[in-house]
């Protein structure tokens, strides 16, 4: 009996990962989630890691799996969220699990930088990326004043998707769109910066060759073979950013749209064709990080679902996400407004605590049930999308005539009702499984199955339904918005 082809896609976030197997016939696109496993922070010794043996060994499970049921693997691609990175020895293992972008070691390091080491506007001006603490340029500069023995006995320092792809091949690179997210890469080259890497005391030898979304990696080493029974295949370097493979998965059919890219990171932004670095990109804190075929995403990152998901854990009462919704349509609207990315919400002991107290420093009732938490954390969501919106109206040299919610977050419609009221825009909500989408086509692209990104949109769109939702009550959230400013931006 022949087996059946697949395309193995590892997808994985900041809570949780998946493996999905996909396959291109024609026109007709078809996938499966294989495995879902949680991705925990590990906290010890006072830092968070991330245990990458563990997103190792279920990239294994999964691909052992696939095998016992029959598949034939013909590659295997994987995205990761962005800025962390692992350190490889001279002996060419492994020195240390990962730190997570979450961990305090980057507190106060950005401004620390900017005032021993470069100006924060020449830092933006070299990379055009927004400047957040947990960027990578900032925990190289936290580590090196930590004295950090794994950096310091680094060899190799590898972006989380190129060191999953490194422990199944032995092959070091650096993906674009995900050096992107760095705040080390020049835009206009497609390259690393060598003065910021020498102002934390590395070289550009130091990371692998860049390679481009769709560019074969390698194969898989023979021990990989063995242990799973796949055969020499090859490890595709897909957009290693979650965000570039998700937004290669907008089903839009030309180039007047907007997307969000809605997880517990919310991304909101526009694809142009080239860098956009200016004073008014610089003073909104703007992000121009590396799309598919030469694109760039000019994008805000905006906090999103971990809000919800952090008060979730902390509800008493465990409801589903579809009875928290329905609960929360039921209370007051507005009564308690939040600016979902102020800092307090990064990453407190208590989310729930955050909110109640943000909302006493500004003079506002305080939640007191799950439901006006989440009607609290939907709406100010929803707010803060209209006010970045409204700023990539100003500067985008692309007209804006829709929005596309791409990821989990698509498949909250109320979230998507709320989007498209509070931004006055039509929405389209959908696919949720933009990311994993964007990662089987890549690798498609890598085998000629598409052209381009364009060409990958068109089978996209003819495979998916997305869900329309048209803007409602103006005036209602007009006033909420004037509001919102008075209260987030006072």
């Amino acid at each position: 009996m022949e087996k059946l082809k697949r395309i193995f896609a590892v997808d994985l976030g900041a809570t949780s990962g998946r493996t999905v197997l996909g396959a291109l016939e024609g026109d007709q696109l078809t996938m499966q989630e294989l495995t879902r496993f949680d991705n925990p922070i590990i906290q010890t010794g006072g830092h968070f890691y991330w245990d990458i043996y563990a997103l190792y060994n279920q990239i294994i499970t999964a691909l052992k799996l696939a095998v016992e049921q029959g598949y034939e693997i013909q590659s295997i691609g994987i995205d990761t969220w962005g800025c962390d990175f692992a350190l490889v020895g001279s002996d060419g293992g492994l020195l240390r699990n990962p730190l997570s972008y979450r961990d305090p070691h980057t507190n106060g390091m950005m401004d620390d930088y900017f005032a021993n080491v470069m100006e924060r506007d020449e830092v933006y001006r070299l990379t055009g990326i927004q400047l957040m603490p947990f960027n990578s340029l900032f925990q190289l500069h936290a580590m090196r004043k930590a004295q950090n023995s794994a950096l310091a006995a680094a060899e190799k320092i590898l972006f989380m998707p190129d060191a999953l792809a490194y422990m199944l091949t032995g092959q070091a690179v650096c993906e674009y769109t995900e050096a992107s997210t760095s705040q080390i890469l020049d835009p206009y080259t497609h390259d690393l910066n060598e003065r910021l890497l020498e102002s934390v005391g590395l070289k550009r030898s130091q990371f692998g060759r860049m390679v481009i979304p769709g560019t074969v990696i390698g194969s898989v080493t023979e021990e990989i073979r063995q242990i799973t029974g796949v055969g020499d295949i090859p490890v595709v370097a897909v957009a290693g950013h979650d965000t570039a493979s998700a937004v290669a998965a907008v089903p839009a059919s030309d180039a007047r749209f907007a997307y969000l890219s809605s997880g517990t990171w919310s991304l909101m932004g526009v694809e142009l064709s080239h860098p956009l670095i200016g004073d008014e990109s610089y003073s909104e804190n703007l992000t121009n990080e590396g799309g598919v075929d030469n694109t760039t995403l000019f994008l805000k990152n905006i906090c999103g679902m971990w809000i919800y998901e952090r008060c979730r854990k902390e509800f008493t009462e465990k409801k589903s996400h579809g009875e928290l919704i329905a609960e929360a349509m039921q209370v007051e609207a507005f009564r308690s407004i939040i600016e979902p990315d102020d800092a307090s919400f990064a990453n407190p002991p208590s989310m729930t605590e955050a909110i109640c107290n943000y909302c006493r420093k500004t003079g506002q009732p305080v939640p007191q049930t799950p439901a006006e938490f989440c009607r609290c954390i939907f709406e100010s969501l929803a707010l803060r999308y209209r006010e970045v919106l409204g700023t990539l109206k100003r500067l985008s040299p692309v007209q804006i005539d829709v929005l596309h919610i791409i990821g989990g977050g698509s498949l909250n419609d109320c979230m998507s009702q709320f989007t498209a009221n509070s931004c006055d825009i039509t929405v389209l909500a959908g696919p949720q499984e933009a990311t994993a989408i964007g990662n089987i086509m890549l690798q498609a692209k890598a085998a000629g199955m598409v052209k381009d990104v364009w060409d990958m949109r068109r089978v996209i769109g003819q495979n998916t339904s997305p869900k329309q939702f048209r803007p409602q009550d103006q005036a209602v959230w007009d006033n909420a918005f004037a509001r919102y400013l008075q209260i987030c931006r006072a």
